[in-house]
């Protein structure tokens, strides 16, 4: 039987790999930070029922993951945890620097000391490329514009493309396009338009605020993304790959697209900060507020992922519009629960 450890298990990603990897006959270890608030549901139940282990560590603290390593005995680490809001590494870009880059460093070099012939998956990101046109691809080249993507850079140049090519480890690098689903944080701007939207439709909200609803990103379904992680594991040799649908939409198309489906369509008017979404009855639900604008911004990315499909066999299968369908009515559903 395979073993894995999983950093950043508690997230979008680590719920749905673990998930994955249970089900193709891992023993799983996720790495879970001593917080509050705990592990999910989700994990909790994966623990009770199919043998899910935490293990307690943290990436500032490279004798928890040298102690990880020592439990887990892992034939393959894949690297989730980050901080991973690119919004708030403008206002805390010391914590993104400590816990993407020198975080992945420790994980990346606890793992190879431990067995230098461990597979190592690091999550790197689409916001790397920055400024660069789209479409953006492997050979692409690197123009970050905010902490976040700045750490997340010099981890992968250095703990990815360096160990591989110096040391001859296996450490691969999936460079993903936004993804999102049910799991995603409320604090991301997808699933903050999904819950607002149907707090509104239940009259639980007045209004949704965004920053720019203008900007572009190449959206898909986290699921799928998680797959392409192990997939990459599973090749005899180590490469880096772009994870991406390959189709665009603006903030704005997500709004609409939300907002259709739970049957309160959305008219626009005006522009720029003056720009606001009514409802049929012409009452304000959306409107843009200055504060949401970030220092640089990232106005237009969307990936080429026509490696992945080539090598990895593998490619994207839900929608844009499925997608928000998706996060829209799990989140009405579930606020409709908790009111019952």
């Amino acid at each position: 039987m395979k073993r894995a450890l999983i950093t950043g298990v508690t997230g979008q990603d680590g719920s749905y790999l673990a998930e994955v990897l249970l089900d193709r006959g891992y023993d799983v270890y996720g790495l879970v930070r001593r917080t509050s608030g705990g592990p999910s549901d989700i994990l909790e139940q994966l623990h009770r029922t199919r043998g899910l282990h935490f293990i307690y560590g943290d990436l500032h603290d490279v004798a928890s993951l040298r102690r990880a390593m020592e439990i887990a005995k892992p034939d393959e680490v894949y690297n989730l945890a980050s901080q991973s809001h690119v919004g708030v590494s403008f206002e805390v870009p010391e914590d993104a620097w400590e816990v993407n880059y020198l975080g992945a460093g420790r994980v990346i070099t606890e793992a190879l000391k431990a067995n230098k012939a461990t597979r190592i998956y690091q999550a790197s990101s689409s916001e790397m490329f920055g400024t660069t046109p789209p479409p953006q691809n492997e050979l692409s080249a690197f123009a970050p514009v905010s902490p976040y993507a700045q750490a997340k850079l010099r981890a992968h140049k250095e703990y990815v493309v360096g160990y591989r090519e110096d040391k001859g480890a296996y450490v691969c690098s999936g460079i993903l396009f936004n993804h999102e689903s049910p799991r995603r944080g409320k604090h991301f701007v997808t699933r903050k338009i999904t819950l607002s939207l149907a707090k509104i439709k239940l009259g639980l909200q007045e209004r949704l605020e965004l920053g720019n609803l203008n900007v572009k990103r190449d959206w898909g379904y986290a699921k799928e993304y998680v797959v392409a992680m192990h997939t990459m594991l599973e090749r005899d040799s180590a490469e880096d790959f772009v994870i991406a649908t390959g189709v665009q939409h603006s903030v704005r198309e997500f709004v609409d697209a939300a907002a259709s489906v739970l049957g309160m369509p959305v008219l626009w008017e005006g522009s720029g900060v003056d720009e606001v979404g009514k409802n049929k009855k012409g009452e304000v639900i959306v409107s843009v507020n200055p504060k949401f604008f970030r220092s640089r911004e990232v106005s237009d990315l969307v990936g080429d992922a026509s490696k992945a499909k080539r090598i990895l066999g593998w490619e994207p299968s839900v929608s844009f519009s499925e997608l928000v369908s998706m996060m829209a009515k799990a989140d009405y559903d579930e606020l409709v629960r908790s009111a019952q």
